[in-house]
């Protein structure tokens, strides 16, 4: 369970936690129960049974199933599964995550990996094993499965968010995680670029204009009429709400998107970058 260990300095996390370690505590005593009788029971051992209770782990989804079948809980502590697996992610990423929940428009321009949005998870794990200072085995799959558990909001049944990426050439060449990573990248581009809700766009090397050369950002719209900019840079990306800032990034998007081959044509460059790793 050691990717499962709680942070102590996060508020929001800890109050789910509270509340959750609190039922668990009182479902297990009602029973009549000793935690290394309950350990036994759920097939945990009596310090892992601990650390959930004193809030030092936040318990597993078949921790929570077994903890209700056993103490007959008829679901109520099986329902408490999603915000348990929420508070595993680092805060930074839920409220990202949030945000993109909430945005009914969303543009993004990178220029070092495809985006967060549209990577598989080889190629997230690539990403994070190859950072320095290293990440531990347990940190970066934590970090790859946050990743992935964004990935809900590009929902090709109702298509009711609006997505484009800006993806430089440079991206869909650098073989992060393996040649056959990349492959199976570039492969899941080319699903993702189908959906009607989707626009993938390639601003290639060759062309003399670019004017993403400051870095990657993303525009989140929202439902009310705002819009949230991210710049993203090493140890220091920012968020930006004032609309004299978040303007001069929507501006910039147009015109990388003006830059850029269209969807259609950037499909092709795709496939004829994805014929080229296979020779």
């Amino acid at each position: 369970m050691g990717e499962w260990e709680a942070g102590l300095d996060d508020e929001e996390a800890g109050a789910v936690m509270r509340t959750v370690t609190r039922q668990l505590k009182l479902w297990r005593e009602a029973a009549g129960l000793t935690q290394a009788e309950f350990g036994a029971a759920i097939k945990y051992g009596e310090e892992t049974v601990s650390c959930v209770e004193r809030g030092r782990r936040i318990p597993r989804p078949e921790y929570l199933d077994a903890a209700d079948e056993v103490l007959g809980a008829g679901g109520k502590i099986s329902a408490m599964k999603r915000d348990v697996a929420e508070i595993r992610y680092p805060k930074k990423v839920r409220d990202l995550k949030n945000l993109e929940a909430e945005a009914v428009e969303l543009c993004a321009y990178n220029n070092s990996v495809i985006h967060g949005l549209l990577q598989i998870k080889e190629y997230a794990r690539g990403i994070f094993n190859a950072s320095r200072p290293g990440f531990t085995e347990a940190e970066a799959e934590q970090q790859v499965e946050a990743r992935l558990a964004r990935q809900e909001i590009l929902d090709l049944t109702t298509g009711r968010r609006v997505f484009s990426f800006v993806q430089c050439e440079s991206t869909l060449r650098r073989p992060i995680g393996g040649r056959m990573v990349l492959r199976q990248q570039l492969e899941r581009l080319l699903e993702v670029a189908q959906w009607r809700n989707v626009d993938i766009q390639v601003l290639p090397l060759d062309r003399e204009e670019n004017s993403g050369t400051d870095g990657s950002f993303r525009l989140l719209k929202l439902r009310d009429g705002a819009t949230i900019a991210f710049s993203e840079a090493p140890l220091s990306s920012r968020v930006m709400t004032d609309p004299k800032e978040t303007t001069v990034l929507d501006i910039r998007y147009g015109v990388l998107r003006a830059q850029a081959l269209s969807p259609q044509d950037s499909l092709a460059f795709i496939e004829k970058v994805l014929g080229e790793t296979r020779t």
